[in-house]
């Protein structure tokens, strides 16, 4: 694994989440890289190299997606489908982490290709334990295909 990469992509509209999550993941030393954007459309600027991300080399893959669902601009579903589709980036793991438990949301996320489907725990050290062993498992435990 090439130390210089990101190892995790926040998709993340919440302040509040999104620090909880950083702060979570940092504490157990499992993400020396974190890249938190705020919205879909600038999620998909990152992982395709559009945009204001347009200089960023494609090969250089996030270890795994940390996606919310509502989102402004583009929302977690269109950013998921967008990312399976692509040959490209088909391989990152994504892991939907939402306050959505709605039925018809987590079966369309798992029709789509979805890795993981998380819902956000009530609670600090209930979220706190839940983005730890997200971040154990999907950086530590999981064997993932050599992204070069």
């Amino acid at each position: 694994m090439e130390n210089s990469g990101v190892e995790i992509l926040l998709v993340e509209d919440n302040p509040n989440d999104a620090e909880l999550t950083i702060r979570a993941l940092k504490k157990k030393n499992l993400a020396n890289k974190i890249v938190h954007l705020k919205d879909g459309a600038e999620a998909l600027d990152y992982i395709f190299c559009t945009g204001n991300y347009s200089d960023r080399d494609i090969n250089n893959k996030p270890r795994a997606i940390l996606l919310d669902l509502k989102m402004p601009k583009v929302n977690g579903l269109e950013v998921l489908e967008r990312v399976k589709a692509d040959k490209r980036t088909r391989s990152i793991p994504i892991i939907v982490l939402t306050s959505s438990n709605e039925d018809p949301d987590v079966k369309k996320c798992y029709d789509m290709g979805v890795n993981s489907y998380i819902v956000k725990p009530v609670g600090f050290d209930n979220f706190t334990k839940a983005v730890a062993d997200l971040g154990f498992y999907w950086l530590l435990l999981n064997e993932a295909p050599n992204n070069r």
